[in-house]
């Protein structure tokens, strides 16, 4: 599975595992709920903010389905490398 490492601002760490356009999925250590805003930071310090549309338990981890917020051109090319890279 591929995915770009964040640390979340609210605590914890999510893995970033699916980027399709402003869609995306995280695998994460902390519940957000459905509207909320969720931020963190890539390892390079570019931060990520999500709006969560939904929040479910996996295991002993949450899959977290939003969609990116303020995301520059800069930002998506560089998940999108971090995941392309982790294949």
């Amino acid at each position: 599975m591929s995915v770009a490492h964040l640390r979340l601002q609210k605590g914890g760490e999510a893995d970033l595992v699916v980027l399709d356009a402003d869609r995306v999925t995280l695998r994460a250590t902390v519940a957000s709920a459905p509207g909320s805003p969720l931020a963190g930071t890539l390892e390079s310090e570019s931060p990520v903010r999500v709006k969560v549309h939904r929040c479910r338990r996996d295991g002993d981890r949450f899959v977290i389905e939003g969609r990116l917020v303020d995301a520059t051109r800069s930002l998506r090319e560089e998940l999108a490398t971090l995941l392309a890279g982790a294949k």
